[in-house]
């Protein structure tokens, strides 16, 4: 049995993505030195450790949705102009558009979310798991679940990808590392969506963009 210790342990001894060390951990039977050696045959290891480097090339890529009604611009970098140029990270960096044209992620990663609104959502978890009628004991466990949640559906990075939900953007990215040879830092996007904050008719365009992703 994969336990949620041993995908742990992976992770602080590779730095390789969750879904990757519990794939590993399960094509070696849990045992942890194979599933190392696993990691680093698919260069999964070695992306971790290129994450750290100073990432100043890249390109700013646009994703506008049928009809014009989103659109997204977001800053992928690289290490060098070479990297910037090729199809492969173009492509990724298209990917990543469509991804926040999609899901509508609010922050790349979770130590981007303010701390207030932190604070806030926590008490709103609370107030929710003390009508619920949930006993005190187990209140905080829920609210540590739920914020899990929340950091998943808000950030970026811990996002299930667009065209293949068994891997998150980070693991995504940490897979280019590792075929490019050069760390790739998600720096920052913007989202417009018509008719955003104006009080209208719910049209759920993120899911329209989703639906079409899938359909391609």
């Amino acid at each position: 049995m994969i336990t949620a210790a041993m995908v742990k342990e992976l992770r602080e001894r590779t730095g390789a993505g969750m879904m990757d060390c519990k794939k590993a951990l399960m094509e070696t039977n849990g045992d942890i030195e194979k599933a190392i050696d696993e990691l680093r045959a698919k260069g999964l290891a070695k992306a971790a450790k290129k994450s750290g480097r100073i990432a100043s090339e890249g390109v700013v890529d646009s994703y506008i949705h049928a009809g014009g009604r989103i659109g997204v611009l977001v800053e992928v970098n690289c290490e060098t102009d070479f990297v910037a140029k090729t199809e492969e990270f173009k492509n990724l960096v298209h990917d990543i558009a469509m991804q926040i044209a999609a899901a509508n992620p609010e922050y790349v990663k979770r130590e981007d979310v303010p701390e207030d609104v932190v604070a806030r959502e926590r008490e709103v978890l609370k107030a929710q798991a003390l009508e619920e009628g949930k006993p005190e004991k187990v209140i905080e466990k829920m609210i540590e679940g739920r914020m899990e949640k929340f950091f998943k559906e808000k950030c970026l990075l811990e996002q299930p990808f667009i065209k293949d939900p068994d891997k998150t953007v980070q693991e995504l990215v940490h897979e280019h590392i590792a075929k490019i040879g050069e760390n790739i830092n998600i720096r920052r996007f913007v989202r417009y969506e018509v008719g955003e904050g104006i009080q209208k008719e719910e049209v759920d365009f993120a899911a329209e963009v989703m639906a079409q992703i899938k359909s391609e």
